[in-house]
């Protein structure tokens, strides 16, 4: 989306309202069921533009520790100084990479920083809860199931021959 800062700039209007459904950056493992829909607004006090976003994002996925499927809504705020070329040197751009956006020829151009931040923020890992306890190591059920009856207990190999003493 491009929005055309003219009017702000000039002083005609304080704030300008946002609302636009973006298309995320693909995701291995995960699946968007939707656009991201991001809305907020931009606004101007006494020169200094402020642009606020709130970005939501509708996904399914594999959990990383059961591999059952989980669905969600990622969230993402955003927020940037808006600032025009050259207002601010390079090295403080440099610097401040998360904190400025450059308007380019009195437009600001969102999908592209949005998208980045979504990719940047999107968690690497899936998880269907947080205390999942993965699956069983000897049949691979899930242990969220219930129990499967697998011996846990394991016999270290080396100390295998004390128990066949043992059991004479």
């Amino acid at each position: 989306m491009i929005i055309d800062l003219k009017p702000m700039l000039r002083g005609e209007i304080n704030s300008i309202d946002i609302d636009f459904v973006l298309t995320p950056e693909i995701i291995e493992d995960v699946t968007f069921t939707d656009g991201a829909r991001v809305y907020g607004k931009i606004t101007n006090q006494a020169g200094y533009m402020r642009l606020t976003l709130k970005a939501e994002l509708p996904y399914v996925g594999e959990c990383a520790r059961c591999l059952g499927e989980v669905r969600g809504i990622f969230s993402l705020d955003f927020e940037r100084t808006v600032v025009t070329d050259g207002m601010v040197s390079e090295e403080r751009l440099e610097e401040g990479v998360d904190e400025y956006i450059v308007l380019d020829d009195d437009k600001l151009e969102l999908d592209q920083a949005v998208r980045e931040e979504l990719l940047f923020e999107f968690p690497r890992k899936l998880l269907c809860s947080e205390d999942c306890e993965g699956l069983c190591p000897k049949c691979g059920k899930p242990k969220r199931e219930g129990d499967c009856g697998c011996v846990t207990k394991e016999i270290d190999p080396r100390l295998e021959v004390l128990k066949k003493l043992l059991d004479k």
